[in-house]
């Protein structure tokens, strides 16, 4: 065990003391600190510590990255300040005082829409595909569309409808199960509440503005109204709270010997009947009173005040997890308006952060090191995804992106001018114009160029005279001064690592988590995965390992060199559940013996990414190279050689 009482000393003095830490815990790489006053934290002398590789701040947890010999320092630092680690979830709640009340909300309800979100995009697709095959009319002068000249494709278009109505028309189902997941309740009775929402029973929501009558229940001293809330957001949402805190309520109060009986009727019942009295019509029309509100705000005389604004921030939204209570305005407009001006903004901000990294990608093309982040960067963020592109590039650099920013201000506004408009929530980038109703895709095409050059040619400009030399790639680096030594030079060696699990591997920088993108934790890849187990790469000795949520193991190489694989992001949340450890700390272990077996499924629906990072720490002056962009299979496919 290395001796970091060195460090442990320093982190509690720049921490504001003992007194400033309210909870402390740790996962596999990282000391996560709720403190009383974070502005107490001195994070410059903080991160010169020998054993700190950096700081942030998430959720109101300060967090501290050690890497591999986390547990250790984390022993040291609490033994020599007095004080006792709690568990995450405690740590998680400390943290959320610390956190003002729109700060809980917001990220409530991106917990909320996370797990949700894979089917919004997948529907969107699926809608902007039925629009080319079936309202777009290439053909007979622009009188048919391929739907009209083909009996296959009038097929296809018909039959895609049943995924796009299961999504959109249901999503109150989605809404009112994650929520009780969320809140760790009964899922199941979510569900049933959510179906009694949308039941065929009832006149579907889409249709009551046009309805000649509506139904009713004709209680003989009430009557309510038979409608279903097909689309509805914010009806669906408050329904779900309800039964939340109905169960809680009964699980509290009800003897546990007819709880089983109980708590689900006394739950259930009351919930389905309040939201059909209360919540629900109330719902509706704040949902409605919302989405009006943006609407005439990107339709009225100021639309292009209201955009340019929206096009500035969007991309520091994103940075702060903020940008996930757009899905719920997304959802809502889409089912009052049928459509939605707000996405396609969101698809142009995408597009103009991966056009500043494209521009640095062309200012760095002689820095090689610089270019394994930028180039897969630019790719993902003109696929939508743009978290490696701000964290990796744009945020570390600073003027890419406020030129970013600035592009998708000016596109915001050329795309509200034309009244852009989106069948629903798609795939951010490029791909995001398959989102976009046909009659705007020329105003969206405009905005889009917008996007790409206004970036690219800021970037360039300012670019070329902020990076010295040495960061494009112009000049060497200069060398590091090394101790003269009277020792022959060691003979060059190459040890291979193979996958540790089968997968797409990719570059470290499209990793969906700042702190493997940007390489905080050390040199590695990130792997998609196909199958459900981790094994060892190498001869090995296991060095660490959390044995309540088992997501994570460490290892040491027989050559020395350390290794770290964390399977899927933030999964230290789901604490074991779907994950099994086939080690502990100290096992011997060959090359293809299974340390870990997971659940993807479980991983998915918890709405954490699967993506699984394979880390080496501390190169020791060697040099790596990696193998992405293939397929591997675990146990056999090389992927990392050290030289």
């Amino acid at each position: 065990m290395a001796n970091y009482q060195a460090d442990v000393k320093a982190l509690l003095q720049h921490i504001g003391g003992k007194e400033n830490i309210r909870a402390v815990s740790h996962c596999m790489t990282r000391m996560r600190f709720v403190l009383v006053d974070p502005a107490k934290a001195e994070t410059d002398k903080i991160e010169a510590l020998p054993s700190v590789k950096g700081t942030f701040t998430q959720a109101g947890q300060f967090q501290v990255i050690i890497g591999n010999d986390v547990a250790d320092f984390y022993n040291q630092f609490t033994a020599f300040a007095g004080i006792e680690g709690v568990s995450k979830d405690a740590v998680k709640a400390a943290a959320a005082s610390n956190q003002s009340l729109a700060q809980r909300i917001v990220g409530t309800l991106g917990e909320i829409f996370a797990p949700i979100i894979p089917a919004l995009i997948c529907s969107g697709l699926i809608l902007g595909f039925r629009n080319i095959i079936g309202e777009i009319n290439f053909f007979a002068d622009g009188t048919q569309s391929l739907a009209d000249i083909s009996q296959f494709w009038s097929g296809v278009y018909n039959f895609l409808w049943l995924i796009g109505e299961a999504v959109f028309h249901m999503l109150p189902v989605g809404i009112v199960w994650s929520i009780t997941k969320k809140m760790g309740t009964t899922q199941i009775l979510g569900i049933v509440l959510g179906l009694t929402l949308v039941s065929p029973q009832l006149l579907n929501g889409f249709s009551v503005a046009t309805a000649t009558e509506i139904p009713v229940w004709d209680f003989g001293f009430a009557q309510v109204s038979m409608i279903g809330y097909q689309g509805q957001v914010i009806s669906a949402m408050l329904a779900g709270f309800v039964l939340v805190y109905l169960e809680r309520f009964w699980q509290k109060h009800c003897p546990e010997v007819v709880r089983m009986i109980v708590v689900p009727f006394c739950s259930l019942v009351p919930a389905v009947v309040i939201a059909h009295t209360i919540v629900g019509p109330i719902g509706w029309k704040i949902g409605d009173a919302i989405a009006a509100v943006v609407y005439m705000g990107l339709t009225s005389q100021v639309k292009w005040l209201f955009a340019a604004v929206f096009g500035l921030i969007y991309a520091p939204i994103v940075m702060t997890g903020l940008h996930h209570m757009t899905n719920a305005i997304d959802s809502q407009l889409v089912n009052l308006y049928q459509g939605t001006i707000l996405w396609p903004m969101i698809a142009l901000s995408n597009i103009a952060q991966g056009s500043a990294v494209l521009a640095m990608s062309v200012l760095q093309k002689k820095n090689e090191r610089a270019q394994q982040v930028n180039i897969p960067a630019c790719i993902s963020c003109y696929l939508g995804v743009t978290e490696p592109a701000l964290f990796g590039v744009n945020l570390k650099n600073g003027f890419p992106l406020v030129c970013g920013m600035i592009g998708s201000s000016v596109a915001a506004v050329i795309a509200t001018s034309f009244q852009v408009e989106a069948y629903s929530i798609g795939v951010g980038g490029l791909p995001g114009i398959l989102s976009i109703k046909p009659q705007y895709w020329l105003g969206f095409l405009i905005a889009m160029a917008a996007a790409i050059v206004i970036p690219f040619g800021l970037t360039i400009a300012v670019g070329s005279r902020r990076l010295s030399p040495v960061d494009r790639g112009l000049d060497a680096a200069p060398a590091a001064e090394t101790a003269p030594t009277t020792e022959p030079e060691a003979a060059p060696q190459e040890d291979l690592l193979v996958a540790p699990l089968s997968g797409k591997v990719i570059p470290l920088s499209e990793i969906p988590d700042q702190v493997f993108s940007q390489g905080i934790l050390g040199e590695g890849v990130g792997i998609d995965p196909t199958g459900n187990f981790v094994v060892a790469p190498a001869n090995a000795t296991v060095s660490s390992v959390i044995e309540d949520s088992k997501h994570a193991c460490g290892l040491t190489l027989d050559n020395g060199m350390e290794m770290l694989i964390h399977v899927g992001m933030d999964t230290v949340a789901m604490k074991g559940d779907g994950f099994e450890l086939h080690v502990k700390v100290g096992d011997r272990v060959k090359t293809g013996d299974k340390l870990i077996t997971f659940d993807l499924d479980k991983i998915r629906a918890a709405g954490h990414p699967t993506i699984t990072a394979v880390v080496v720490p501390e190169t020791a002056g060697r040099t790596l190279s990696f193998e992405t962009g293939m397929d591997a299979q675990a146990g056999t496919t090389p992927i990392i050689r050290f030289e």
